[in-house]
C-alpha cells in the first residue's frame, strides 16, 4: 500500500494502540520504532510500503 493516506490513517491507530512504544521512542529507544512499523505491517497484511511507513511515523512522532 503506497497510498500516503491509508498508511496516516494506520500508522494514526497504530500510535495510540502502543502508548508505550511511543513513550520509548520518545525517551530516546529508537528501537521502538522498528516494533511500531512491525505493528503497521502486522495492521496491513504486509501490504504497507514500509519506507513509507517509517516516514510517516516518524513524522507523526515529532508532531507530539
Amino acid at each position: 500500500i503506497s497510498d500516503t493516506q491509508v498508511v496516516r490513517e494506520v500508522v494514526s491507530q497504530v500510535i495510540q494502540a502502543n502508548a508505550q512504544a511511543v513513550a520509548d521512542y520518545k525517551a530516546g529507544k529508537t528501537q521502538s520504532l522498528t516494533f511500531l512499523i512491525g505493528q503497521v505491517m502486522k495492521a496491513t497484511r504486509g501490504r504497507a510500503n514500509p519506507r513509507l511507513t517509517s516516514k510517516l511515523l516518524r513524522e507523526k512522532l515529532k508532531e507530539g
